[in-house]
């Protein structure tokens, strides 16, 4: 195995197909976006139910 093989170049803008994520950073946006709308929905609910025994 020749030591090209063995180390991976990053992959660039040119190199990927145009207008293409890289599926790791997709995948991390979606579950950012996930958690974040289960955050707000947990704040959302938690200050409702507040606003109720006032």
């Amino acid at each position: 195995m020749s030591e090209k093989s063995a180390k991976r170049a990053p992959v660039t803008g040119e190199e990927r197909e145009a207008g293409k994520f890289p599926k790791g950073l997709v995948l991390r946006l979606f579950a950012y976006l996930v958690a974040g709308h289960l955050f707000a929905g947990f704040l959302y609910l938690l200050f409702m139910l507040g606003g109720q025994n006032q």
